[in-house]
């Protein structure tokens, strides 16, 4: 596929996989969802990955390529099967996940001509279970020492984590997302007691020198903060199909708009009213338009002006 000269470019670097529900197996993984999402709001989304030489993998790209994302960048594994995720929804529409191990994509190797892709590229999205295999982590840490804007989102799957590692990842990162559950654990890495959100957020931004943090709240919205100030949107509200990838869209529809300078009111109401789409549907990665999106919108009274801004 060739990228295209007209839309801004995004490489989302992480595991691709299918999610296993009682009802069928969806595509999914995090960074892959984010990709998704992107695409659909006009932003030219790659996906470097990997996945197995079997049908599992075939027909994962093949969905893939149906979106029209591109897969020229990913990678092919003769020895680990692709990825899959064992997964269930509670009684609360909840999600819950067993990630199996080892398989393709914790297995992507460093190519040199990912050096000129990622480094010209608007944004590199990238999180923390990816670090899980030595393989994909040192490749990881290499494609960050040429990304030229960084958003990591945190998520924080135990047991497959090292505080280590997620405290180098913060110190190379422009943009963090996380929720609230993974603030209070980065809180707990670095022994800091909370006080508050914004106590908490100004601590770790002092000591990782990052000016923009973003905090997911589900049903009580999200805070954006950008240096010393405060931008809280309130959700979107919508009857809740399923949860699974509403984090991934929040942070799709916040990217769509951060990398064109956008407003911080704008860029904080489409990235919830994205969140809140997509909880609407069943899936990470339902079918849908931008025109859908913007007609949700329009219906849902999305405006920036529901923005509250504080400074600290």
């Amino acid at each position: 596929m060739i990228q295209s000269i007209n839309k801004p470019s995004v490489f989302c670097y992480g595991e691709v996989l299918w999610d296993i529900f009682p009802e069928g197996a969806r595509a999914g993984g995090a960074p892959f969802n984010v990709a998704y999402n992107l695409m659909r709001m006009g932003v030219d989304a790659h996906m470097i990955s990997r996945t197995g030489k079997d049908k599992l993998g075939n027909d994962l790209m093949a969905q893939v390529v149906d979106w029209g994302i591109s897969v020229q960048d990913s990678q092919i594994d003769g020895t680990h099967a692709t990825g899959t995720v064992i997964a269930h929804i509670d009684e609360h529409n909840e999600a819950h996940y067993d990630i199996i191990q080892p398989v393709a994509w914790d297995f992507i190797e460093f190519r040199n001509d990912y050096i000129e892709k990622v480094s010209t590229a608007e944004a590199f999205v990238f999180g923390s279970l990816i670090t899980r295999n030595e393989t994909s982590r040192n490749t990881l840490f290499q494609l960050l020492e040429i990304a030229k804007f960084k958003v990591f989102d945190v998520n924080i799957r135990p047991p497959f984590f090292s505080v280590p590692v997620i405290t180098d990842l913060l110190h190379k990162a422009d943009v963090v997302k996380m929720n609230k559950a993974e603030l209070r654990m980065i809180l707990d890495f670095l022994g800091k007691a909370y006080v508050s959100e914004d106590d908490s957020i100004s601590f770790i931004q002092d000591k990782f020198s990052i000016s923009e943090i973003l905090v997911s709240k589900g049903s009580k919205g999200a805070l954006y903060y950008n240096g010393n100030t405060r931008y809280e949107a309130p959700a979107v509200p919508v009857t809740v199909q399923d949860t699974v990838g509403s984090g991934d869209a929040f942070l799709a529809g916040f990217l769509s708009k951060r990398i064109t300078d956008a407003a911080p009111q704008d860029i904080m109401a489409q990235a919830t009213a994205l969140g809140a789409f997509i909880t609407s549907k069943e899936g990470a990665c339902p079918t849908y338009s931008l025109t859908d999106f913007q007609a949700f919108c329009a219906a849902n009274n999305v405006v920036r002006q529901n923005i509250i801004t504080n400074t600290l």
